[in-house]
């Protein structure tokens, strides 16, 4: 049976437009089936697995049903203050088309700043059990209108000595309320509170638990900072020995935009998503089994059915929404007892979620430095020498001896090696003495130039074009990103001005060029 898309839910306009700024177009297992039992206007037990994306099956429906008045119409009650926190922000980037206000409420922070936001009025409240009953003794947070009763977590509440507050604030809300309840387990105080507080029109739903475990991947992560995530991934391309890699991402315009910055550096790759015609994913598919096309970059959705014997490696480009989906990416290597090597480039503010799946999976990611100039040349070396042993298996080489033996009379044996080794890196090295250390703390102002790929334009082309036209030297530019009709450069701060002076209104790759400090527009 065809899995639904969250469009066909029927949840609101608005709604569906944050979840697809999120880059989500199909829901996960308790998403598909939770959310048209809230929206039907039942109460809903959820029972499934930490990180198979249970905030947004509730806050969806609730969002999309929610009624703006002037008192508060929704609380969300978890066991932590880190909880609520991650819920509060998760409810906000699913809310953000809407006019819904939100407020977090827990230990540890200003109860006075919580107190003059529930005056102003908010909409939904997400808070730990003990600050929400200190509000509420406080009769800044009344509750006797909420439309919408969330318990996230319950098991964990119930762990940690919370039904009696959880029973104190069931009873102040009002009686028609429409009641949510999602936890990994269903311990017997639960369901006697469920029996106690919840309606008869109650649908208990449980999502079969799944296998979360990938013995046979080895799983690493990097960490990395958003204007530095694609030259961090060409580095670690570069430093390792990979035949036959699933890249993953979020969207399908970040899809797009990776295989084009990809194809620009020579990299052997292509994308697939659901926004390409059958007949190019079928032939796309067909180069990668076999073994024509190196990296084939994806979406979930569009990934789903793929079945690659030996795939030596998956990146996790951008980190998926679920730890459900994280182990079904990586569970695409590592098959028949063969080792597979799992990569995630992830963001600071990610590290959490990683904690979350390793909790999970009961396996470890172990982090990993971004390569270095020299970690990259060392590699190739490595690898190159692999390559050059290889040949000398095979007598093939020996019809090129003549030749040796006629460039003997001027060179010497050595000097012709390294003279064909040159020949071979020159290409596969070009773009690596144009771009700085990542590592190095030096200041760096973000450039929008007006050219882009469909005009040819490349990495070299534009750094060449810039040293050209300019004092600056190579080393003064950092990451470049060639997008479709325009791209972006990193530069030492302190130099745009004399850039933008020295190349606005040039000819660039057949374009007149525009340089303009990139501050106020966002990065993609």
């Amino acid at each position: 049976m065809e899995e639904k898309k969250f469009i066909e839910l029927g949840l609101s306009e608005d709604v569906l437009k944050g979840i697809t700024a999120m880059g989500y177009d199909t829901p996960s297992g308790i998403q598909g089936e939770v959310i048209p039992v809230i929206l039907a206007g039942n109460d809903a037990i959820g029972q499934a697995q930490t990180g198979t994306g249970k905030t947004l099956a509730f806050a969806a429906p609730m969002l999309s049903m929610i009624e703006n008045k002037k008192s508060v119409s929704a609380i969300i009650l978890a066991p932590t203050r880190e909880l609520a926190i991650q819920v509060s922000e998760e409810v906000e980037k699913i809310a953000r088309y809407t006019d819904t206000k939100l407020l977090a409420v827990y230990g540890g922070s200003s109860i006075d700043t919580q107190i003059r936001a529930l005056r102003r009025g908010v909409d939904i409240v997400v808070g730990t059990p003990g600050r929400v009953i200190d509000l509420m003794k406080r009769k800044v947070l009344k509750l006797d209108q909420v439309d919408f009763l969330v318990l996230d977590e319950a098991d964990e509440m119930l762990n940690m000595g919370f039904v009696e507050d959880i029973e104190t604030i069931m009873a102040g809300t009002s009686q028609d309320k429409q009641t949510m309840l999602f936890s990994a387990t269903m311990p017997a105080e639960y369901k006697r509170l469920s029996k106690k507080y919840m309606r008869d029109n109650r649908v208990h739903i449980k999502v079969a638990d799944k296998s979360m475990t990938v013995s046979t991947v080895t799983q690493y992560y990097y960490e990395v900072r958003e204007p530095s995530r694609f030259e961090s991934l060409c580095r670690i391309m570069d430093t390792e020995d990979m035949e036959s890699v699933l890249v993953f991402c979020r969207t399908k315009r970040n899809v797009d935009d990776l295989v084009s910055n990809l194809s620009n550096r020579g990299y052997n790759a292509s994308g697939m998503h659901g926004d390409m015609s059958q007949n190019i994913r079928i032939a796309t598919l067909k180069k990668f089994k076999e073994r024509k096309l190196k990296f084939l970059v994806a979406t979930d959705v569009a990934a789903r059915g793929i079945d690659i014997d030996n795939l030596s490696h998956v990146i996790n480009y951008d980190l998926p929404q679920d730890i459900e989906s994280y182990v079904h990416r990586i569970g695409r290597t590592g098959r028949a007892k063969k080792e597979g090597i799992a990569i995630s480039l992830v963001n600071p503010r990610e590290s959490g979620f990683l904690k979350q799946i390793e909790k999970v999976t009961k396996g470890t990611i172990t982090q990993r430095p971004i390569p270095t100039m020299e970690d990259i040349f060392k590699s190739k070396n490595s690898i190159f020498q692999n390559k050059v042993v290889k040949e000398l298996s095979s007598n093939d080489y020996k019809k090129f001896y003549p030749l040796i033996e006629e460039m003997k009379e001027t060179f010497n044996v050595e000097d012709i090696a390294a003279g064909l080794m040159q020949m071979l890196y020159k290409e596969e090295l070009s773009f690596d003495y144009k771009v700085n250390e990542l590592e190095t703390r030096k200041k760096y102002v973000r450039l929008f130039i007006t050219v882009g790929s469909m005009d040819k334009l490349t990495a070299k082309k534009l750094v060449d074009f810039v040293v050209t036209n300019t004092s600056l030297k190579a080393d003064a530019i950092g990451t470049v990103d060639i997008l479709t009709k325009f791209s972006f450069v990193d530069v030492l701060a302190g130099t745009e001005k004399e850039i933008a002076e020295k190349c606005n209104g040039l000819k660039l790759s057949g374009r007149k060029a525009k340089f303009e400090v990139a501050a106020a527009r966002r990065r993609r």
